[in-house]
């Protein structure tokens, strides 16, 4: 018989406790509010996060999601544009979101990139001199010079790159996969963000919205103490007698509250908490890494904060059974909104640079890279003029950018799509969000449109009604 089974519930009894109850209705020997309570804490509770079948079998087991907050510039960085230099100073004439009844933009100038761009590794994918360790790991990069999106503003911007809505809240991609898969840690949430502060949209990037509370992302702030009041106050055997009854009143009291979505996550979040204690302490500490391990990201020993500490905790986070992990550069370098001076993209290119190149390295030597995704993305591009050809900055440009893909399904050393001469907008095949959002569950084993919630009288899924397969960047 196993551990703390009620011998009534084996099969040699006549009746089990739960047909006892059920019995007893038919008799009408109890009061019907009695029996719910009864049978809810008869009956097991459901479990959200436990492992769930693909629709088909998936390349990648988890997901590492790099996200370079603020618009980064896809002609200074991924999208080379010669035209674009020999033509500085031109005068175009364009309908645009962000200069459209803008006092001061009555006239528009292309603007040079900034960056030299060179031939990297044996594919010869070009990458400008803002990224030389990301560009020598181009032969295990799909770079998809093609994306655009909907928006133009930060908000909704990053709202929709999470959501795959941009103007309403809807649960994040990262919801979706732990909603769609579950978990086989169940010591550690199955969806962590990593970041050291809020980016646009706020918890929005990482919420369930109406998915079940336990898919929400858990939110790790780099530092001494990344996840709060980890440390038990009372002995784990104590705890878990504590934690069984409260248990048992809680699903008694959800009972009588039909299924409150909000109330059932707060259950579940005590367990998460208690797997946890035991978990993250061990998951965080660093000092068994190797000198070399810490060289490979840029980091130094003892450091608890930079991305490159984000990136390492990312491999170790997907290596203890994390599904999804999301990295916000959100650090002390800001952001990539460069309006005022497009060199901020030069700090900011050199904290994110070789931690992410040691990333992938690192996943690599560890056998992880197969099974591994690894997305790179901003939320929009920049735009390639200004109001003035030596204006320092760029302003916000939703009609191109650059993402990329690296690991488990993903065909490496390929550029796919492209932008017209000036990089100005997407032309040849296109890659919107939805699409981009498609080919991320469709690598993770899962149909973007069978991955719904009903909700409100609708079904909803990720990526609306739209989405479309990037096949050409799979392997």
């Amino acid at each position: 018989m196993a551990m703390n089974q009620h011998p009534c519930r084996s099969q040699s009894c006549g009746h089990s406790r739960r047909g006892m109850i059920q019995s007893a209705v038919a008799g009408s020997m109890l009061m019907p509010g009695l029996l719910s309570e009864l049978l809810a804490e008869d009956r097991p509770a459901e479990d959200p996060l436990a492992p769930k079948a693909s629709h088909f079998p998936g390349k990648a087991k988890q997901v590492i999601f790099l996200f370079m907050t603020g618009g980064v510039s896809h002609v200074d960085t991924f999208d080379p544009k010669p035209r674009l230099s020999q033509d500085v100073g031109r005068e175009v004439k364009l309908d645009h979101p962000e200069i459209r009844n803008r006092p001061g933009y009555e006239r528009i100038f292309l603007k040079s990139p900034q960056w030299a761009f060179r031939h990297r590794g044996a594919c010869g994918t070009e990458v400008s001199d803002l990224f030389p360790h990301i560009g020598g790991c181009m032969d295990d990069i799909a770079l998809i010079r093609s994306m655009h999106t909907d928006h133009s503003n930060h908000y909704n911007a990053t709202l929709g790159m999470h959501t795959g809505s941009f103007a309403f809240a809807r649960p994040s991609i990262g919801a979706w996969v732990s909603y769609g898969l579950g978990t086989e840690n169940r010591n550690l949430p199955s969806f962590i963000t990593i970041a050291p502060a809020q980016t646009y949209a706020g918890t929005q990037v990482y919420a369930s919205d109406f998915l079940p509370g336990a898919h929400q992302g858990t939110l790790v702030v780099p530092g001494t103490e990344p996840v709060a009041n980890v440390t038990p106050a009372s002995p784990q055997s104590q705890q878990r007698k504590e934690l069984n009854i409260l248990e048992r009143r809680n699903r008694r009291h959800l009972a009588a509250r039909s299924a409150d979505p909000q109330l059932e996550a707060r259950i579940r979040t005590f367990e998460t908490a208690f797997g946890m204690q035991t978990a993250v302490p061990e998951v965080f500490d660093l000092t068994k890494e190797s000198e070399s391990t810490l060289k490979m990201y840029g980091l130094q020993p003892g450091q608890t904060t930079g991305f490159a500490w984000q990136c390492l905790m990312a491999r170790r986070l997907v290596e203890q059974g994390v599904r999804f992990v999301e990295l916000i550069d959100t650090g002390s370098s800001g952001n990539w909104d460069s309006h005022g001076d497009m060199m901020d993209h030069a700090r900011l290119a050199l904290n994110v640079d070789q931690a992410i190149a040691g990333l992938l390295q690192d996943l690599k030597e560890r056998g992880l890279f197969e099974e591994t995704l690894v997305v790179w993305t901003t939320e929009f591009g920049r735009t390639p003029f200004n109001n003035s050809a030596d204006a320092k900055g760029r302003e916000h440009h939703p009609w191109a950018f650059s993402s990329w893909m690296a690991g488990a399904g993903v065909k490496g050393g390929i550029a796919w799509g492209a932008t017209d001469e000036y990089g100005m907008r997407a032309e040849v095949d296109k890659v919107h969000v939805h699409d981009f959002h498609a080919t991320i569950l469709h690598l993770m084993g899962l149909n973007h449109e069978k991955l719904t919630w009903r909700h409100s009288g609708r079904d909803y899924r990720l990526t609306d009604l739209y989405g479309n397969i990037v096949q050409g960047i799979l392997s």
